[in-house]
């Protein structure tokens, strides 16, 4: 059984303002759907473990559910307030992290993620969330994945350079690349929530190089704080390594975007 990893409640700090311009945000036919299958209607509420800057949160406050948005990271919080008062819409904000739930938060009809379910103890965590989510409930576990085209040989660039500035060494990224390391779906098949349905889109976009730097500073294992003094030198070598790829610096970008919705038996 793999160990638990040292909690960093502020592992996020300097990856806040790079997480909320150069993230991809979900599609709206995504989350329609999301709510469609999992039958919510105005009113119901909603927790979104991990909110970040509300890239979930907010959409699901604008169709009428009552969202609360926990994030352990203050900054995140603050970030999400102002998207949330520039969408005109209300959050509940809960600086906490998925190690500080309790029963009584509850109950939920849907518990969202949004890439943060691999931070947490994941077992622990749906064993708390069993006596949260309400009996007809559910819990959706949003990601992207970059399909291996063309289009996406940026994504193999920025991975391997990241790996050459200590990317690979990060106890995630070991532990997700290990041939014992359980998936989310095996995971919740050996939880409560043991009916899984996926559902998806999948998108096209232009991306420039300063997004793709943009990006990267996004992610805790290259963040600017994570890099200190190396963060110059990965930058360089990352535009680098890019316009090896495209001279004129204009890329385009495949994701699919994925919920995985689970549910009692």
């Amino acid at each position: 059984m793999a160990a638990v990893r040292a909690y960093e409640p502020r592992r996020f700090k300097s990856a806040v303002p790079f997480y909320e311009r150069y993230r991809l945000g979900y599609p709206e036919r995504l989350l329609r759907r999301v709510l469609s299958f999992a039958a919510l209607v105005p009113g119901d509420r909603v927790l979104d473990l991990g909110t970040g800057p509300g890239l979930l949160a907010i959409p699901f406050a604008a169709a009428g559910l009552r969202v609360s948005a926990a994030d352990p990271e203050p900054d995140m919080l603050d970030a999400a307030a102002d998207a949330a008062r520039s969408a005109g819409v209300t959050l509940e904000l809960l600086c906490c992290s998925s190690y500080d739930l309790t029963p009584s938060m509850g109950p939920y009809r849907l518990v969202t993620m949004g890439r943060a379910f691999h931070w947490m103890d994941r077992p622990a965590t749906l064993r708390m969330l069993d006596r949260i989510v309400a009996p007809r409930g559910a819990i959706a576990l949003f990601h992207d994945h970059h399909p291996d085209t063309t289009e996406n040989r940026w994504t193999k660039v920025l991975r391997e350079i990241g790996d050459r500035h200590g990317r690979s060494a990060e106890p995630h990224v070991a532990e997700r690349r290990a041939d014992e390391y359980r998936t989310h779906e095996s995971v919740l098949l050996a939880s409560a929530f043991k009916v899984l349905d996926g559902i998806s889109v999948t998108i096209q976009k232009p991306i420039t190089v300063d997004e793709i730097v943009g990006r990267a500073f996004s992610m805790s294992t290259c963040s600017r704080e994570k890099l200190g003094t190396r963060a110059g030198a990965f930058e360089a070598e990352l535009r680098a390594g890019l316009a090896l790829l495209s001279a004129s610096g204009e890329f385009s970008e495949i994701a699919k975007l994925e919920a995985l919705v689970a549910r009692r038996p």
